[in-house]
């Protein structure tokens, strides 16, 4: 039995870097599934770097970044695949030129690129495909469990990721005059990807996230696909406008009483 009801549906999914990427394990999963998967990568330079893992899957180039490549790709897609059943937006950067800096220090060209590359292309891809999107599609974003945990290696990351959380509702209240397209957000915890660890200090935080999630072991990324899955199909049908916070438990745990000792402990 097919639980995620997602065969023969077709999806695109932007932001596939490697095979560790989120957007990867996404796409395999529904694959795996019966539902046929195009992808969309930042820039030639990447597509090359991935025709080996690809194989004969629909590949296409579009850097959000610029939004006549986003209606570029909307026509080059939709002249084979007219309509389709969901889409994934999977794509974050953090403009740390300079290196990271106290919040208040944050640049406005840093800050503005970031938002318009991790939250704004949200909005930009969903209007470009909406006349491709079925009348009950859904669409997903990765975000994080937590935008008001004010991690220093984080930098200003974490309020873009807010305003992309923010945008949910605003992008299902305004489809919802022409469709029952839904918008959620997968929520993971600290995950082991490529992109992560290029943040500096993530590797001790993400062991540090081990030492409090009550199972002991980190949120796998293939767990957050799991979730991202779940959320395209239709079994989430009455699901909109949420974030789904996937980070095995962490946030109930930060005063777990063995993390406590060892902190209290400790002579420095």
């Amino acid at each position: 039995m097919d639980f995620l009801q997602v065969e023969g549906k077709t999806f695109v999914i932007f932001g596939v870097a490697n095979r560790k990427s989120v957007a990867w394990h996404i796409g395999k999963t529904l694959e795996e599934s019966g539902a046929t998967v195009v992808y969309v990568v930042r820039s030639p330079e990447r597509r090359d770097s991935l025709l080996k893992l690809m194989g004969d899957r629909p590949l296409y180039v579009c850097d959000v970044e610029f939004e006549d490549q986003i209606a570029a790709v909307r026509e080059q897609i939709g002249q084979t695949f007219p309509q389709l059943d969901g889409l994934v937006h999977s794509i974050a950067f953090a403009d740390y030129e300079g290196g990271i800096k106290p919040f208040h220090e944050t640049g406005k060209k840093q800050f503005m690129r970031t938002i318009d590359i991790s939250c704004y292309s949200f909005m930009a891809v969903a209007n470009q495909f909406k006349t491709l999107l079925s009348h009950d599609a859904s669409v997903v974003t990765i975000s994080i469990s937590t935008t008001t945990m004010a991690s220093e290696n984080y930098g200003f990351m974490a309020p873009v990721k807010a305003a992309l959380d923010s945008s949910l509702a605003f992008l299902a209240k305004s489809f919802s005059q022409f469709s029952n397209i839904r918008f959620n957000a997968v929520a993971p915890g600290l995950l082991k990807t490529s992109a992560s660890a290029g943040i500096p200090g993530y590797v001790d935080a993400y062991l540090f996230a081990e030492k409090v999630i009550p199972r002991g072991a980190a949120v796998t990324t293939q767990e957050a696909a799991n979730a991202a899955c779940f959320l395209l199909s239709p079994r989430s049908s009455g699901m909109n406008a949420q974030r789904m916070v996937i980070d095995a438990g962490m946030a109930i745990n930060y005063f777990d009483s063995e993390v406590v000792s060892k902190v209290m402990s400790d002579p420095d």
